[in-house]
């Protein structure tokens, strides 16, 4: 089996780095076609899966069918579909096979701390974290190649050097980085527990009611676009995300939001956001780059146009992460300024309550 199915599951110990806010933009790519036989009685999609294709489990069979990355007759299916003689399954992944060898580029870090077993970056927005389709070069595993020797790799992620999470590329902030198997490992673990504290600061349209609150709903791939992560009320389709929220400040026709991660899901923030009625500013992706509140006039418009040109992709800050050190045992917390571009597009808002 394509390791690339390992992409589709959840974050857990030893293999998988945390299924963070990353999602690849491009169509998927398919990597097996079966064409069920005459004679097949029914059987399980995923049991037949797990007869036709080698070196994989059946629960990651499962995950990947939950995640769209399955597909009999050109359309998604559940885990317990039962496959009749005549099916076409598809199974596709989001990025073409590939070497999994890094070259290093001499990109330059923030780095927040460093010491022997961990990194903390400061990723700038516009920065892909890993190499993937059409991004292959200029990513943080790039840089890290570069700076950084024998970082250690989780089974199953070749090719991602020292990644225990990841955010995805139009969100800046704050990313530790293992240096050692032993770090790695021990991250991996709090990741798995939840235990990792992580906020992020974003712009969103209009002011959520209740101004503070818990978004509990099942998210994946949406059955109609998989680039986007959907909500699924129904409590199986999907995986549980929840998302704890704060308005830090209200500016009239939009508000900057704290937002702390329990789970840490594809898009987390940016689909809960929309689910509750507030995509995130200048978010094309989940319908955050229109004008959403506010006037009618003209100039209100041009207005919020030229906010939107102050800024990359959507406003989304990855501001603090805490943790328990893998090594000292000690309590950590890491901080990370707002990007100069977020504080911009803050500043205009501030101006425009304050004088109209």
């Amino acid at each position: 089996m394509d390791r690339r199915l390992e992409l589709s599951l959840g974050p857990h110990v030893n293999g998988k780095m945390a299924d963070e806010e990353y999602i690849d933009e491009e169509e998927l790519y398919e990597h097996h076609r079966i064409v069920v036989d005459p004679g097949q009685a029914p059987l399980r999609i995923d049991k037949f899966l797990n007869d036709k294709l080698s070196n994989v489990t059946r629960n990651k069979i499962q995950s990947g069918i939950r995640d769209g990355f399955v597909e009999v007759n050109d359309e998604t299916v559940k885990p317990n579909y039962k496959v009749k003689p005549g099916d076409v399954v598809v199974v596709s992944f989001p990025e073409p096979p590939r070497d999994t060898e890094v070259v290093p580029e001499d990109i330059a870090l923030d780095i927040v701390f460093e010491d022997d077993d961990i990194l903390i970056v400061n990723k700038p927005d516009g920065m892909v974290v890993h190499p993937a389709y059409q991004n292959w070069t200029g990513t943080l595993v790039n840089a890290l190649a570069y700076h950084f020797n024998n970082l250690p790799e989780m089974e199953g992620n070749d090719g991602r050097p020292g990644l225990v999470h990841r955010i995805d590329k139009d969100t800046s902030g704050l990313l530790v980085i293992a240096k050692t198997e032993r770090a790695m490992n021990k991250l991996a673990k709090q990741f798995h527990d939840h235990s990792i504290e992580r906020t992020y600061l974003a712009l969103v349209w209009g002011i959520p009611e209740p101004e503070k609150g818990t978004i509990d709903v099942n998210l994946g791939r949406s059955p109609k676009d998989r680039r986007v992560t959907a909500p699924f009320e129904d409590g199986e389709t999907g995986r549980r995300a929840v998302t704890h929220y704060e308005v830090v400040e209200k500016l009239r026709y939009v508000s900057l939001v704290r937002c702390r991660l329990e789970t840490g899901r594809t898009h987390q923030i940016r689909a809960h956001m929309k689910y509750i009625g507030h995509p995130l500013f200048n978010d094309s992706t989940y319908g955050g780059d229109k004008v959403l509140k506010g006037t009618i006039f003209s100039k209100y418009k041009s207005f919020v146009e030229n906010a939107f040109k102050l800024i990359r992709g959507q406003a989304l800050h990855a501001a603090t992460l805490g943790f328990i050190h893998p090594v000292s045992g000690e309590r950590v917390q890491f901080e990370a300024p707002l990007p100069e571009d977020f504080e911009q597009v803050l500043n205009k808002w501030r101006h425009y309550v304050q004088y109209n």
